[in-house]
């Protein structure tokens, strides 16, 4: 990137600046938080860095610099056409940067009228789903993933849970024939894995929605498909393709991360398990604090600048990227103290301005509920190895673990017409009354009636947010769809397993 020489930059002293900082490898995944006040004492608030070897960049790590990068569109733009490196032949059609910022026409890549348009007909496709079925849905999957675990009481959450549970949800969403179920969870884990298949993976899963979105364009049903294509905004077939690959693939990874570092801080934080457990917090509470520590996406591309400007100290040219650093602007000292997260909103997890995420309300659901039915079905969770030997995946963009092993004693789980046994918050007197016992099993013991992850109830107090109390929750479905939805989920597991 260029940066003026002081005389241009209206005589302003500009002291020589310490090297670029490489933002690929195993850098990012050792210690994020230290590497980002790091760059902030050298660089400031926006700060050099390469996405790979000759391909520079900013990184945007102060929380004000963020939000101005965010909300002023017509200076930074989402259009990753403006990108002199690409212009310039200096991008390999091989990086792996080309799948995170090539142009579609989506939601991310445009700016002004047009995003506006996708983004309402992307809004309100999500805002028709039905919450009550997205929960039970959830909790069918997690229910499903639990059961397939082994009778040896381990498991390790990212593969056997986090990175399963989302596609499961999604499939139903779809509405996707029982025979392509198995297919879509394959490529999508594929294509956010990055490997060796990733692009091939990426081809079949955009032919695999071009059908879909075809089928559903003569045959419209109850599903997002279909309402996204009869939206008011007029969706061509290609625009629906590259929205629901964005919606499925972003999806994906954000509630992956967010279930696995959820309950990774439960497990390994003893001053929040303490709060849980006593019942000053819920798991709602961990969601968000984990938002500000650890967001599922820790950096995300990017914005284009449209002309040269000036922006946290840093001389921005014509065509340079700006990504942004959400998990280096969530640490902004500026912002707030180390322990001033609770009950705080204000994170950038879900970026800012025209932008933010309007998928950020169900996929709370999905990952509350994941983990919700968890740990109510298994309530003595515990990590199998030391906090420290735990290991991130080495991305520049995701907070990822790249394991969870746990250990847990046998459980029961309800039968299958029974609902998930939450927490109820409709006693008057009670925030968390005991939930019901499970059925008993011939092959394990009833899971105990009070449990680590069941706070006591405290006389007096208020309903948590955790679920909505029972005179305003929607009724749950039939028991027959309800165990036909199941048995479905339960199939695309054991097609997983490989039973």
């Amino acid at each position: 990137m260029t940066v003026p020489e002081p005389h241009l930059a209206g005589g302003c002293p500009y002291a020589e600046r310490p090297g670029v900082t490489p933002l690929y490898g195993r850098t990012v995944a050792q210690d994020p938080h230290g590497l980002y006040a790091r760059m902030r004492a050298e660089h400031g608030p926006v700060a050099p860095i390469e996405l790979e070897p000759g391909v520079e960049a900013w990184l945007v790590i102060g929380y004000q610099e963020l939000l101005e990068l965010t909300r002023n569109e017509q200076q930074f733009s989402k259009d990753s056409r403006h990108w002199r490196v690409a212009a310039e032949g200096r991008l390999r059609p091989d990086s792996p940067l080309v799948p995170m910022t090539m142009w579609r026409p989506t939601l991310n890549n445009l700016d002004g009228a047009e995003h506006q348009r996708l983004s309402a007909a992307v809004g309100d496709t999500l805002a028709r789903a039905d919450q009550k079925r997205l929960r039970e849905t959830s909790e069918a999957a997690a229910l499903a993933l639990i059961e397939s675990w082994g009778p040896d009481g381990t498991a390790d959450l990212v593969s056997q849970f986090t990175r399963r549970l989302p596609p499961l949800v999604f499939t139903t969403l779809l509405d996707l024939p029982d025979e392509d179920g198995p297919k879509l969870l394959g490529l999508i884990m594929n294509v956010v894995d990055s490997g060796a298949d990733s692009h091939r993976a990426s081809v079949e899963l955009f032919g695999l929605l071009g059908e879909l979105v075809r089928r559903r364009r003569e045959h419209p049903g109850e599903d997002l498909v279909s309402w996204l294509l009869g939206h008011s905004a007029g969706l061509s077939d290609e625009e629906a393709v590259h929205n629901l690959l964005v919606f499925l693939v972003a999806g994906n990874e954000t509630c992956v991360n967010w279930i696995g570092n959820a309950v990774r801080l439960l497990l390994v934080d003893r001053r929040f398990r303490g709060s849980l457990t006593g019942g000053r917090a819920t798991v709602a509470d961990a969601l968000e604090e984990v938002l500000w520590r650890d967001p599922p996406i820790q950096n995300f591309p990017g914005r284009w600048a449209t002309s040269d400007t000036v922006l946290g100290g840093q001389y921005i040219s014509r065509g340079d990227m700006l990504v942004l650093g959400i998990a280096g602007a969530n640490d902004d000292p500026a912002v707030h103290g180390p322990n001033d997260l609770s009950g705080n909103r204000a994170h950038l997890a879900w970026s800012a301005g025209r932008h933010v995420c309007p998928a950020k309300d169900p996929a709370r659901l999905i990952v509350e509920t994941a983990i919700e039915t968890l740990l109510h079905c298994l309530p003595d969770l515990q990590l199998a190895v030391p906090a420290h030997e735990l290991e991130w995946r080495p991305s520049p963009w995701s907070r990822a673990l790249a394991s969870l092993p746990v250990l847990y004693s046998a459980f029961a789980p309800p039968r299958p017409t029974d609902p998930v046994p939450f927490p109820s918050a409709g006693s008057a007197g009670s925030a968390d009354p005991a939930p019901a016992d499970p059925a008993p099993a011939a092959s394990a013991p009833v899971t105990p009636e009070r449990t680590a992850w069941t706070p006591q109830p405290q006389p007096g107090s208020a309903p948590t947010d955790s679920t909505p109390p029972e005179p305003t929750s929607s009724p749950r479905t039939g028991s027959s769809a309800l165990s036909d939805l199941r048995r479905r989920l339960s199939s695309l597991v054991g097609w997983w397993s490989g039973r």
